[in-house]
């Protein structure tokens, strides 16, 4: 795997918190942050599969303007 080298910006604050509990666990902070990304990509992973059907997104949108007009099925209409 290719890694890259990129500056963050955080809250002061922040810092000197995340850099306090990295040496009291005794992790690298760069271990911590790849950790947070991971989960963070593995929660909107869906969404990124999802945006990736072709015209999911247009026909999304549609189907908010069609609500908003008052159309669409009640829960009670839909199939089971």
């Amino acid at each position: 795997m290719k890694r890259v080298t990129t500056t963050i910006r955080i809250d002061e604050e922040k810092a000197r918190l995340l850099r306090a509990l990295a040496g009291y666990e005794g992790r690298k902070i760069n271990d911590i942050l790849n950790e947070l990304i991971d989960e963070y990509i593995k929660r909107h992973k869906e969404t990124l599969e999802l945006l990736s059907i072709p015209n999911f997104l247009e026909e999304c949108q549609k189907g908010l303007e069609e609500i908003k007009r008052g159309g669409g099925k009640k829960l009670d209409e839909l199939d089971d």
